[in-house]
């Protein structure tokens, strides 16, 4: 019996001593948490999109504390609420929060724009780049194999008709679209903006329209018709300034190419009715395509 009771004993020992070296470790080596990381954790969404720049809400919440400069107003998902929520905790002033949304600066659909090949490789738009710089004649627009709709965790984002469209009424203007999209054409703009540059061609007026029929020519038009100063011609490509564009939409009206556009907010309901419209456009380009 002896034999038995004496490993039992020095078993039990040892997971004794072990138990109590841990716990002498675990307050000679503890890490003291300021407890308003953990306040501010939980004003945030959640979300973990890495818009606000961080590694994750953890992240902005331990930086938060940190840094008494940093911004409470970089969590796009969590808005004005959030922002106000840490400023309360931090006791610092909440700032002002402008509402924001990602718009695809581009508009060269199936119909309207030119393609040189199908790719037919990875359905991945940094593939495709990778490969051939763009499928399309357009070295600037969007290249449509949905990078940036496996980026977004909001379900906001979807190639409509051969160009990533925006559900505004998802987007949580994250950044994360913007941040995969190899061509750079992704931007985050005041929601409330209603006009926008829905092209990022720097070729000349007449290469860009050779490629696509919406692409902006740098007429300056645009330019001419603004009362606000707010739009500008630079390397062949008008470009808004949205502090001081009021979206009358005078300059859509002077754009002869379709540049310009005056957008309704992209709703569920009108995002869902695009993409199923879409279809058959896109079938009837790739069959014209392969006629030729």
């Amino acid at each position: 019996m002896s034999g038995i009771l004496t490993p039992v004993l020095i078993v039990a020992v040892i997971g004794l001593v072990c138990a109590g070296l841990l716990v002498v470790a675990s307050k000679v080596f503890a890490v003291e948490v300021d407890e308003r990381v953990t306040k501010v954790r939980e004003c945030l969404p959640g979300a973990n999109c890495g818009g606000c720049g961080f590694a994750g809400c953890d992240d902005y919440a331990a930086n938060l504390v940190e840094d008494e400069t940093l911004p409470c107003t970089k969590c796009a998902p969590g808005g004005a609420a959030a922002a106000e929520a840490i400023a309360a905790v931090l006791g610092r002033d909440a700032g002002s929060v402008e509402p924001q949304v990602a718009q695809v600066m581009c508009n060269g659909t199936c119909d309207k724009s030119r393609t040189v090949l199908e790719w037919q490789g990875l359905q991945s738009c940094k593939g495709a780049k990778g490969w051939f710089s763009t499928p399309n004649a357009c070295m600037f627009g969007c290249i449509g194999l949905g990078d940036c709709v496996n980026a977004c965790e909001f379900n906001a984002i979807g190639v409509v008709n051969g160009v990533a469209r925006v559900n505004r009424d998802e987007c949580v203007a994250c950044g994360s679209c913007a941040a995969v999209c190899p061509q750079s054409i992704i931007q985050l703009v005041p929601k409330k903006s209603q006009v926008h540059v829905l092209c990022s061609s720097t070729d000349k007026g007449a290469v860009a329209r050779k490629n696509c029929d919406n692409a902006c020519i740098g007429c300056m038009k645009c330019t001419k018709a603004c009362n606000f100063d707010a739009i500008t011609v630079e390397n062949n490509k008008a470009s808004i300034d949205y502090s001081k564009c009021k979206s009358c939409g005078m300059c859509v009206t002077q754009c002869p190419t379709g540049a310009l556009n005056t957008l309704k907010e992209m709703t569920t309901a009108s995002f869902a009715k695009l993409k199923e419209n879409t279809d058959k456009a896109i079938e009837k380009k790739k069959a014209a395509a392969k006629a030729e």
